[in-house]
């Protein structure tokens, strides 16, 4: 079940599209079929959400579909009873979807623990990571951890740190967006700074080091909207390096150079703290030694 809290007045079929990351025909298939539902009532596709409206789908979205269990190595650098936290290697999906139903994390996942908690395409899954993006992902094992550190994140009680290359030179040492984050409508399968439909985000950025024509940046996120650090700095004019959606001229196949380094927070059960930092992969560092060679 989802309680509309935001994007009122938006079309049901594009509301749930963006939800529920399904193309639009889909969820308007699944609409005609009656198997959406709002306040114990079926409506039609042009149907306009209200705050607090209940909207049920019905169970079996993908009913053709079933996520099998895989024996896909993970680098796993911390593990105990509750949660997993996974060096995710860039070229990896996270969960499937349309176009990606094998070779997910979530296929490795559940040949490792089968009884993760969450709905079956995205078990354990607390947040994600776009897929050429590397770096660090917290696994949740059990209902109680999936939703505490939801919650945690939430209320910036994980702190999350992004190393990036970008295009261009930017001239101040610090910074920070604050622009509210969308579908584009132009184009579903990217999002953009919009004040229509657009949900609160803020990126704080951060200047380590300076090339010819490219900056190499430290990213903190408050909120932790679709694609946001690469929809943000390419709304600044300094898009992310090699950004094949959001980004300037031929890319090559490694994807964006955008990476999770650091991430710190509290045990939701013990209190410890958690702190672990990975370094980028080698076409990552590769590249910085390229752009510190053109000096």
């Amino acid at each position: 079940m989802i309680i509309v809290d935001d994007n009122e007045g938006l079309r049901i079929d594009s509301y749930l599209s963006e939800k529920l990351e399904l193309s639009r025909s889909k969820v308007q298939k699944l609409i005609r079929e009656d198997k959406v539902k709002v306040n114990g009532r079926v409506v039609s596709n042009s149907y306009q959400v209200k705050l607090d409206d209940e909207i049920i789908v019905d169970d079996n979205l993908d009913y053709s579909i079933n996520v099998e269990a895989e024996d896909i190595p993970l680098n796993i650098v911390y593990e105990d009873d509750d949660l997993i936290i996974i060096n995710k290697e860039s070229g990896m999906v996270v969960h499937p979807a349309p176009g990606h139903y094998t070779g997910t994390l979530v296929n490795a996942l559940l040949y490792k623990h089968k009884n993760l908690a969450g709905d079956k395409f995205r078990p354990g899954i607390v947040h994600r990571l776009d897929k050429d993006t590397s770096g660090l992902m917290i696994v949740a094992k059990n209902e109680e951890m999936l939703e505490k550190i939801s919650l945690m994140i939430s209320n910036k009680e994980v702190e999350r740190k992004y190393l990036a290359i970008v295009d261009g030179l930017i001239k101040h040492d610090t910074g920070e967006v604050d622009a509210p984050i969308g579908r584009d409508r132009n184009n579903r399968q990217k999002m953009a700074v919009t004040d229509v439909n657009g949900k609160n985000a803020i990126t704080h950025f951060k200047v380590l080091e300076r090339f010819k024509n490219n900056t190499y940046i430290e990213c903190i996120l408050d909120t932790g909207r679709t694609h946001q650090i690469r929809v943000h700095l390419a709304y600044i004019g300094y898009p992310v390096n090699n950004d094949p959606l959001y980004g300037k001229g031929k890319c090559t196949e490694f994807g964006q150079m955008l990476h999770s380094y650091s991430i710190k927070f509290k045990h939701p059960r013990t209190g410890k703290e958690i702190k672990y930092e990975v370094e980028p992969p080698k076409e990552f560092k590769d590249k910085l030694e390229l752009l510190r060679g053109e000096e």
